[in-house]
């Protein structure tokens, strides 16, 4: 039987106007769904009576016919972003406890437009990670399960949290933000939708930082429609936000018209890597043929450049975390260990509040920027995202979007990879270009792996053409027709 947890966005909208149901119907409803799924840790603070509160004012707003976009829509904020009044951690100890007096800029967006908090979602701890492995408070279970198999997967990173939350029918929609993936890579491995927009399309203003020139939030949800809808509410230029761009945002939405035809549509040689298996080459060549068979165009480009983009990452990002990072000293806010003097409190502030990962992050940052290392490495890596860039650009003259897959595999165990961070940072080698690009892209669930698993294909498209990607992406959605489920064992 059909419950309102089924629900996607569009049909709570559509239901909750015709007063099928109330705001608080629909918020009893996941906030009972999300205390029976605790199993799962997707959630760090649950938010109940806020939740309730907030839909007692959004059935006020229906009842007198002034509801707004996201009027009683639940949503998961994943825990990246500041929330007035209740604790933002970014999954880590040494901000454990923090409760921020401010509101993001995308949070203040979404509860401006009628959504409704029902709490913050688990991540990879300062949103390093591709698993949901670094997060101090435990790593997040996918819901889903390799058939015949109890093992715990990996929901993927950093939105670890938001994915598994949404896949788990918790919430409809969740937040998340994507630095080298970490948004489309978790909504690939849990078979649901995940937007990264243009950068600068979201404001970042009140999202806790890793790597400010790559950082993008965007929408996680079940359907594509259903990230347009949110995406609407999410992006606008923010004055608080330098980066933030200053342009119109059109009706995300309105885009999926369905239609391809005419389309030109790339696929780059070079995201055929050594080792892919053979289920998401297979995937791979069943999107391009469901895009051909609705009358786009397929053409064969050349990213030359893609074979360094993690490489590069992986100086960049971990260059501006060592810069972002540095606040967290023990004496503003936050944890804070005691010292000898003011060096030895940083120290032991920063070695018992930073994990593992996050300290491996640092140190590299730091030795990337340091004298006689600064030219060598932080600025060949800038010189190669410049070329990664171009490469994009001389691509646009011959098509309007790229087809590639999201990831290089399912999702694997917990602790699988855990010791290898050279295999887990692999993870991310189809995402990152558009990060390093600043371009849109969009993950949707097309298929699964040999082993019953969901696998995602990829849309990237042109700076603030969301449209085309949101386009094409729904057009993937119809021919995959993707409706598998994971089978309910965390009640």
């Amino acid at each position: 039987m059909s419950t309102l947890t089924d629900l996607t966005i569009a049909e709570m909208r559509d239901g909750l106007a015709a007063k099928k149901f109330s705001a608080k119907d629909l918020a009893q409803a996941h906030i009972d769904a999300i205390e029976g799924a605790r199993l799962l840790n997707a959630f760090l603070v649950e938010t109940p009576d806020k939740a309730l509160a907030m839909a007692e004012e959004s059935d006020k707003h229906i009842s007198k016919g002034t509801a707004r976009p996201l009027e009683g829509i639940p949503l998961g904020i994943k825990d990246l972003f500041c929330t007035r009044g209740v604790q933002a951690t970014a999954g880590s100890h040494i901000l454990e406890g923090f409760t921020p007096t401010y509101e993001s800029t995308i949070t203040h967006n979404l509860w401006h437009d009628g959504a409704i908090m029902m709490g913050k979602t688990n991540m990879d701890e300062f949103a390093m990670g591709s698993s949901n492995e670094t997060s101090f408070f435990g790593p997040v279970k996918n819901p889903w399960r390799r058939p015949g198999s109890n093992a715990d997967l990996v929901p993927g990173g950093s939105s670890g949290g938001s994915a598994a939350s949404v896949a788990a029918k918790l919430v409809p929609g969740a937040t998340g933000t994507d630095t080298g993936g970490s948004i489309r890579q978790p909504a690939a491995v849990t078979g649901i939708v995940g937007m990264k927009p243009t950068y600068g399309r979201c404001s970042r203003w009140g999202v806790v930082a890793f790597a400010s020139s790559l950082d993008q939030a965007g929408p996680m949800a079940r359907t594509v429609r259903d990230a347009a809808i949110m995406l609407n509410s999410m992006a606008g230029h923010d004055p608080k936000d330098s980066t933030s761009l200053n342009v119109d945002v059109p009706d995300f939405e309105a885009a999926l018209t369905g239609d391809v035809k005419g389309l030109r549509i790339g696929v780059p040689k070079e995201y055929r890597v050594d080792g892919m298996p053979e289920a998401i080459e297979k995937l791979w060549q069943q999107g391009i043929e469901w895009l051909r068979a609705a009358g786009a165009e397929i053409v064969d480009i050349s990213l030359p450049h893609t074979k360094y983009a993690l490489p590069a990452y992986y100086i960049v990002a971990p260059a501006e975390a060592s810069s972002n990072l540095a606040r967290y000293d023990g004496v503003r806010y936050g944890q804070r260990e005691e010292g000898q003097d003011i060096t030895d409190l940083y120290e032991q502030t920063r070695a018992a509040g930073f994990g593992h990962e996050v300290q491996r992050r640092v140190m590299i940052g730091t030795y990337v920027l340091s004298a006689g290392y600064y030219d060598a490495y932080y600025l060949k890596a800038q010189k190669v995202r410049t070329l990664i860039k171009q490469d994009f650009e001389k691509a646009w003259d011959k098509v309007d979007a790229i087809l590639t897959p999201t990831t290089p595999g399912p999702a694997f165990a917990i602790g699988e990879k855990s010791d290898d961070p050279l295999e887990m940072y692999l993870n991310d080698i189809f995402t990152v270009t558009a990060n390093m690009s600043g371009l849109p892209g969009i993950s949707v669930p097309a298929g699964l792996s040999d082993d019953g698993l969901p696998l995602g294909l990829q849309v990237i498209g042109k700076a603030l053409d969301e449209e085309c990607v949101f386009r094409v992406g729904g057009v993937l959605e119809n021919a995959a027709n993707f409706s598998a489920r994971p089978d309910v064992w965390w009640k």
